[in-house]
């Protein structure tokens, strides 16, 4: 019936470190942009593309992709713990829709969830099982990569699903932009990072405490200027994917290499994944026939974070 798009960045410092009132202000205007435009539109489905941070998936088991049959928000960073409000059967049809267009991807009856899905719902709603949701993981964190081609023809193949249900549906797309925090790398990671990164399912609260509190004390060194061992924010770059995410050709996205996204954008700036899955799946789904409703970005170093918001109708 209808395919909309949120795509917006995350960060798990919301709340915790202060960017001062004139920014907080200004995002707080711009997240009541988005719940004026969902709210709206009203959707009768929300397919949520997001990553995670090595809360829900492990190096036991990383797929590229993964279709949640059921999802649970873990809670991390304060964020609202407990089942999203997923309809089982369009998530399995979903699944072997993709499937049965070539796009090989993983499905959980179980799936677990951080922030980076949960805060899109909690900033929109107050409530992640306020609306039905089927959660979609796209990996932005763990190396190896699937090339960025992959990541558009799930997308391509979501859109296509999502434009032949007679449903309003609200894609969201959680992530990015350029963006380096202290997230460990497999192949200069200690014992104890590597154990984590491997399997590090429910870590007592004291483990998770420490943890979080490592990426907190990271925002407002880096804000401070104090921090020299991750990569600088870019504006540029993360204005240029914006205006690529704009265009509707998604194969404009498909230029982008593992090596330049982490030499130019941090090696988190995979996130971006999300956008590139939602944007293809809109383009698929309206003949790369859509417009920018709303667009802010602001690099927010307290957050770690190239901070970007686009509404695409």
């Amino acid at each position: 019936m209808a395919v909309k798009l949120v795509a917006m960045s995350h960060s798990p410092l919301l709340g915790y470190n202060d960017p001062g009132e004139e920014v907080k202000q200004e995002m707080e205007g711009s997240f009541e942009k988005v719940r004026e435009f969902v709210k709206d539109y009203d959707p009768d489905l929300i397919i949520n593309f997001a990553p995670d941070h090595y809360n829900g998936f492990f190096y036991d088991h990383m797929p590229p992709f993964c279709v949640g049959f059921q999802s649970l928000g873990v809670g991390d960073y304060d964020s609202q713990e407990g089942f999203l409000d997923t309809p089982e059967e369009l998530a399995q049809d979903l699944a072997q829709f993709i499937m049965d267009n070539e796009v090989d991807v993983a499905i959980s009856r179980r799936m677990e969830i951080d922030h980076g899905a949960v805060q899109p719902m909690e900033i929109i709603y107050g409530d992640i099982a306020a609306k039905p949701v089927i959660a979609v993981y796209v990996n932005g964190l763990a190396r190896p990569f699937v090339p960025m081609k992959r990541v558009r023809l799930l997308g391509k193949a979501i859109g296509a699903w999502a434009a032949a249900q007679d449903k309003k549906i609200l894609l969201i797309s959680s992530g990015g932009l350029s963006h380096d925090p202290p997230v460990p790398q497999w192949v200069t990671a200690d014992e104890k990072a590597r154990k984590l990164m491997l399997n590090g399912r429910y870590p007592t609260p004291e483990a998770r405490a420490e943890r979080q509190e490592r990426v907190i004390s990271t925002g407002r060194k880096f804000a401070a200027g104090e921090m020299t061992n991750i990569l600088d924010l870019n504006p540029e770059w993360d204005r240029e994917f914006m205006r690529r995410c704009a265009s509707g050709d998604p194969t404009a996205f498909d230029s982008y290499t593992v090596e330049g996204m982490d030499r130019e954008a941090g090696h988190s700036s995979h996130e971006v994944r999300t956008w590139v899955a939602g944007f293809s799946a809109l383009a698929e789904a309206t003949g790369g026939d859509y417009e920018i409703e709303f667009e802010y970005y602001r690099a927010i170093k307290e957050y770690i974070a190239g901070f970007g918001i686009m509404l695409a109708n």
